[in-house]
């Protein structure tokens, strides 16, 4: 897919919500592009200390799962992801490896509720090099569950 640009979403709990559908659609709309979603596993409570790299998958899997159809809808084309590391910064730096992006689109939840804002992710991404988009979702989405 030569000229093509390569725009690497990340997402977890806001992966399939309307405010990131919008910004994948408007994305699009600029010119030919491929997008990959990235939902960091993400352990809760002691999870996090205890065993970081094995909790959390099934959550993140449902919310890559719930959310591809949507963006690849949004982005008039094939959205492919995968779960990533626990630590959102190490899911991207992982994810621009293999393949470099071009763009990266950070979606959260309101700084109030977002633990990706207190540890300044969308700062720490952009001293990776690549242009950051960060979007604010007004909450989760609905989980797959209900």
């Amino acid at each position: 897919m030569a000229g093509m640009t390569r725009v690497l979403v990340v997402a977890n709990r806001t992966a399939a919500t309307p405010e990131l559908q919008a910004a994948v659609r408007d994305r699009a709309a600029r010119g030919d592009a491929t997008f990959h979603l990235v939902v960091p596993a993400t352990p809760h409570g002691l999870h996090r200390l205890v065993d970081p790299e094995d909790s959390g998958r099934e959550e993140a899997q449902a919310n890559l799962e719930a959310a591809l159809p949507l963006l690849s809808s949004a982005a008039g084309r094939a959205v492919e992801g995968h779960v990533g590391d626990s630590d959102p910064l190490a899911a991207i730096q992982d994810a621009l490896h293999p393949e470099p992006y071009d763009e990266i689109i950070i979606s959260t939840l309101p700084s109030r509720l977002s633990r990706w804002m207190r540890v300044d992710l969308v700062s720490k991404a952009r001293g990776l090099g690549v242009p950051v988009l960060h979007v604010q979702a007004e909450s989760a989405a609905t989980s797959p569950a209900g």
